[in-house]
């Protein structure tokens, strides 16, 4: 039975919060020491600002506290399982890049990780099927990340 349990937990997507707020001036530092505060690790981030409104993209090790904080301040959020691939230099994502488009899936967005595991570089992305997009750059041995490779 504990087998099954990491073998599931090692199938589990990288989960990534967007979070709205209006922009003004702090939020992300706001939510940033809250996170910190209940010892919850920032993985990646990225944030996209408009006139009035930001989001704030994070991706944390534990999702599931993450998810519990947000609720507890009445933060407005979504989650949304996205694609955490590994490269071995940045140089790589040519590779990331050419096996998508040869494939014809659509990458809606990425951006970097912040810190990952075994000092390797890795990406987050939104792509149109994250399924078809592993078994694409499974087949080219390019490794994707699950949640228990990002868990601290």
């Amino acid at each position: 039975m504990e087998t099954d349990t990491l073998q599931s937990r090692e199938k589990e997507p990288v989960l990534q919060f967007s979070v709205f707020a209006d922009n003004k001036v702090g939020r992300l530092n706001e939510l940033v020491q809250r996170l910190a505060q209940n010892d919850i690790h920032i993985i990646g981030l990225s944030q996209l600002d408009s006139t009035e409104c930001t989001i704030m993209r994070i991706i944390p090790d534990y999702p599931e506290p993450a998810r519990e904080l947000l609720h507890e301040y009445g933060y407005s959020f979504t989650e949304t399982p996205i694609l955490a691939v590994e490269i071995n230099t940045e140089a790589d994502l040519k590779f990331v890049t050419a096996a998508l488009v040869e494939a014809e899936i659509n990458i809606h967005y990425l951006y970097p990780f912040i810190m990952r595991p075994k000092s390797r570089y890795a990406i987050a992305m939104n792509v149109e099927d994250n399924e078809f997009a592993e078994s694409v750059l499974h087949s080219r041995q390019i490794r994707c990340l699950s949640r228990l490779d990002i868990a601290r």
